[in-house]
């Protein structure tokens, strides 16, 4: 097992924690204030993780490249909007219908990488996508 399948695995089982504590915190509040706390926190603790590993350095020389910070940037600001919306139907939705419908990221993410990354998909992968798909809408329309 690669190292990065245990990564997805506990990306995962995090995301679930995301969905059931987040339901649970927006009960009487308002998502984006609840999203923008949220995001704060999230600097914090990864501000954090990057001091004990020891790569604060790091941080001025990726701000240096123009390309992938232009990138990064792109990339906070979908995953703030991801966050936002996630937010808002977890606030007026059941987490057993948000949470699979929010998935179709995965299929979403894959159909982006083969027509901008240029990704190879086989007709297994193919099949697979169009399940995760076919399961989400199933799951939602309850």
């Amino acid at each position: 097992m690669g190292t990065w399948l245990i990564y997805a695995l506990l990306s995962a089982a995090t995301a679930a924690l995301v969905a059931i504590f987040g339901k649970i915190g927006l009960k009487d509040i308002d998502a984006n204030s609840a999203t923008a706390i949220r995001a704060v926190i999230m600097a914090i603790f990864l501000l954090g993780v990057v001091i004990v590993q020891g790569k604060f350095s790091q941080l001025g020389e990726i701000m240096a490249q123009k390309k992938a910070m232009s990138f990064i940037v792109l990339s906070g600001v979908a995953g703030a909007l991801s966050w936002m919306f996630y937010f808002l139907a977890l606030k007026g939705g059941k987490v057993s219908q948000v949470g699979p419908i929010d998935k179709l990221s995965v299929v979403l993410a894959v159909a982006l990488a083969f027509f901008f990354l240029g990704e190879k998909i086989s007709w297994m992968n193919a099949l697979g996508v169009a399940m995760i798909a076919g399961g989400a809408i199933l799951v939602a329309l309850k």
